[in-house]
């Protein structure tokens, strides 16, 4: 096992090449699909209320209130006040999103690991501040730089990538959660509707009007689960799909580093985790 001391002898003994320490980088991107999705369905929604004339016939402020803040308090009731504003916070990062591109992540990977190469693992240090907007390849790569083993570089970072996980599934659950609840309290404040319209039949003017603001809350309830929780929660699973992905590129890339591999061997290790259509070539 090779220490700190014995990795500074090698990068002192083996002759730097010159290499550009700059790595390619990622950012956050507009969630375009999700913006538009949403905008056309509503527009179609606020379309059909608009040619049938009677836009305001749909709006009832008590029926919004059963629907929002009561699907709000019966999720409360299976998850913990922290993970149903954390759900939230995913909600709003959906709209600008982390870019995930695997095939720039395995080059970033590859540039890294052809910098240890040609110039000693302690030369990635001076990359760290670069690699910033990557804070799990900056933690995995700061490993390898103080000479942690293969094994305590493997084990830290599949238990960072389940702790992860779990947390991205658990706010995609509270939104599945929500989208079961929401046309329930639509179907509740829709029996409150009719309870009480069964209360006024002595008077049949008010029968249609009643019912209609009856069946309102079942509308929104509906409007709320199958055209907002479910497609966000569906959005953030898939969100962590590629998160994960990306975790594990940057889990064999440290693994590698720090077993000292041929970066040719983690090219094609790589591109047993990259779809057809991504796979690198880095070295031909």
């Amino acid at each position: 096992m090779a220490d700190r001391a014995t990795v500074e002898d090698g990068a002192r003994a083996r002759p730097a090449r010159a290499r550009s320490f700059d790595v390619p980088e990622s950012g956050r991107t507009i969630d375009i699909a999700l913006i538009f999705g949403l905008c056309v369905a509503f527009g179609l929604v606020g379309t059909a209320l608009v040619l049938g004339g009677s836009v305001s016939s749909f709006y009832n402020l008590p029926s919004v209130l059963i629907v929002l803040i009561g699907t709000f308090a019966v999720t409360l009731v299976s998850f913990s006040l922290t993970e149903l504003l954390g759900a939230f916070g995913a909600v709003l990062a959906t709209i600008l999103p982390k870019r995930y591109d695997h095939r720039l992540a395995g080059e970033r990977c590859l540039n890294l690991a052809a910098i240890a190469r040609d110039n000693g693992v302690l030369a990635l240090d001076h990359v760290l501040p670069v690699i910033e907007s990557e804070p799990f390849l900056q933690r995995a790569i700061a490993m390898t730089v103080d000479g942690a083993t293969p094994h305590q570089i493997d084990q830290v970072l599949a238990q960072e990538i389940d702790a992860v996980q779990d947390l991205r599934h658990r706010h995609a659950g509270v939104l599945r959660r929500a989208a079961e609840v929401a046309p329930s309290m639509g179907l509740i404040g829709t029996l409150i509707g009719l309870i009480q319209l069964l209360g006024n039949l002595n008077d049949p003017s008010s029968i249609g009007p009643a019912m209609a603001v009856a069946l309102l809350t079942t509308f929104y309830g509906a409007i709320l689960a199958y055209m907002v929780l479910a497609p966000i929660a569906a959005k953030l699973e898939r969100n962590a799909e590629a998160e994960l992905l990306e975790c594990e590129i940057y889990h064999a890339c440290a693994m590698s580093i720090a077993r000292q591999e041929n970066p040719r061997l983690l090219e094609r290790l790589l591109n047993t985790k990259l779809p057809p259509s991504q796979r690198l070539d880095y070295y031909g």
